[in-house]
């Protein structure tokens, strides 16, 4: 998830020293976006009124658990994962950002980072799967940091517009405005004599 200004959403999981992005399962009988907002709401405390997609990763990217890691006696026997990356981006206040929405809390703490500071961060065996989805993922926040700029500069475009129109109409009547006691018709000279 990202913020107006192409940051990311970094998140410190429960008691640990450690740091992701937020991600989740889908469900049996779920599509990937309703999974997307089931685990965004239970992870983060937002809803999908609260973000936009700006857009997703081609596919599936997939990495696998280092053998050390291995749960052995789980069944079925996790060995990696495969996920669907989504950008967001939040339009909301951060302070709808909650991590007790859902069962029992991945997180309790985040930041918001540049692009390419999780790349460092994140435990060894994610890295490159980190890379390639934010290579991925990387023009649709480009397209949207140039949409911003460009609404910016319409806006402040409108703005001296009116700033100018304002500055030529000074001194004019507006509507509603009282006339001065200097009207146009006391210039005027009388015609004709006594009568």
């Amino acid at each position: 998830m990202s913020n107006h200004e192409g940051k990311l959403l970094w998140a410190k999981r429960v008691s640990q020293q450690s740091w992701q992005f937020p991600q989740g399962g889908v469900n049996l009988g779920e599509t990937p976006d309703q999974a997307m907002y089931r685990e965004l709401y239970e992870e983060i405390g937002l809803k999908y009124r609260d973000v936009r997609i700006l857009g997703q990763t081609k596919g599936w990217l997939k990495y696998r658990l280092p053998q050390k890691l291995l749960r052995r006696d789980s069944k079925p026997l996790c060995v990696g994962q495969k996920q669907k990356w989504y950008l967001l981006k939040l339009t909301s206040s951060e302070n709808k950002i909650a991590f007790d929405r859902g069962n029992s809390p991945e997180f309790d703490g985040w930041d918001w980072v540049s692009w390419w500071y999780p790349l460092e961060y994140v435990i060894s065996f994610k890295k490159e799967v980190y890379r390639e989805a934010l290579s991925q993922l990387l023009p649709f926040m480009c397209n949207e940091l140039q949409r911003q700029n460009r609404q910016r500069r319409q806006s402040s475009t409108a703005v001296k517009s009116l700033q100018n129109s304002s500055k030529q109409t000074q001194g004019e009547k507006m509507p509603g405005q009282t006339p001065s006691h200097k009207s146009h018709h006391s210039s005027k000279r009388r015609r004709g004599g006594r009568r």
